[in-house]
């Protein structure tokens, strides 16, 4: 008996063995799209509960009114503000002073001209 060696090719006989994913792969393969996911959807929801509203009429649409003022010694953004807007909180109409005159550190000099809300 001759022994015939035969060739024999493992690579087409043996099966492919499976895709295997370490602890790093799953994080990267499901977290960041999960991750993506998650920022889309908060990202839509602050879309669709955003607090911009249409006006309801014609007045709303109006620019705000301002007047000027010039800063009298020894007055105060305080009074300037209760004084502009006495039914409002003080507070807000100082915060819109400061927007609309570009005040740095909301300081004031006697002499200085404001605008200040004519509401």
């Amino acid at each position: 008996m001759s022994a015939v060696t035969t060739f024999h090719d493992f690579r087409t006989t043996q099966a492919s063995p499976r895709l295997r994913l370490t602890r790093r792969g799953k994080i990267v393969f499901f977290g960041i799209p999960a991750m993506l996911l998650v920022a889309a959807l908060l990202s839509l929801a602050g879309f669709l509960n955003s607090p911009a509203k249409a006006s309801d009429n014609q007045s709303q649409l109006q620019p705000p009114v301002a007047v000027t003022v010039t800063v009298q010694p020894g007055q105060s953004l305080w009074g300037i503000a209760g004084a502009a807007a006495p039914e409002r909180d003080p507070r807000d109409v100082i915060a819109e002073i400061i927007q609309l005159n570009d005040l740095r550190g909301g300081r004031i000099q006697p002499g200085q001209q404001l605008f200040v809300p004519a509401n």
